[in-house]
């Protein structure tokens, strides 16, 4: 799968910034940054993102609601990105669809690759017979 375009999604300030220099300058990566999920679903289908990565808890609209509304759009893999990762959190979280989970705090080199990855394996999934 290539990617291109990332669609961030979270209402912390501080991990939009450093999400955006690590996807852009190590990822190469064309990235939106939103602050919370009405923004996402307004800006989705416009800026068409090969990924989305959203953090699970934001104030307004949490992470699974998000999930489920982005999902009416497009499908386009969804990755969470929480603190929230123990396993009965991850669990859940695959629960509800999402193609992977990148835990915070998060390594700034290895975030584009841990993107890839899971994008990868999702291909795969998708593409077995």
């Amino acid at each position: 799968m290539q990617i291109s375009k990332v669609m961030v999604v979270d209402d912390d300030a501080s991990i939009r910034r450093i999400a955006e220099i690590s996807l852009t300058k190590v990822g190469h990566w064309n990235v939106m940054l939103l602050t919370n999920g009405k923004e996402a679903l307004e800006n989705v289908s416009d800026f068409k993102p090969d990924v989305v990565v959203m953090d699970f808890m934001m104030p307004g609209m949490d992470g699974a609601t998000l999930y489920n509304e982005m999902r009416k759009l497009t499908d386009t893999p969804i990755i969470f990105m929480t603190a929230k990762v123990h396993k009965h959190e991850v669990d859940a979280y695959f629960k509800i669809g999402a193609d992977g989970v990148i835990s915070k705090p998060f390594d700034p080199m290895k975030l584009p690759e841990q993107i890839k990855s899971i994008c990868e394996k999702t291909v795969q999934a998708v593409c077995q017979f």
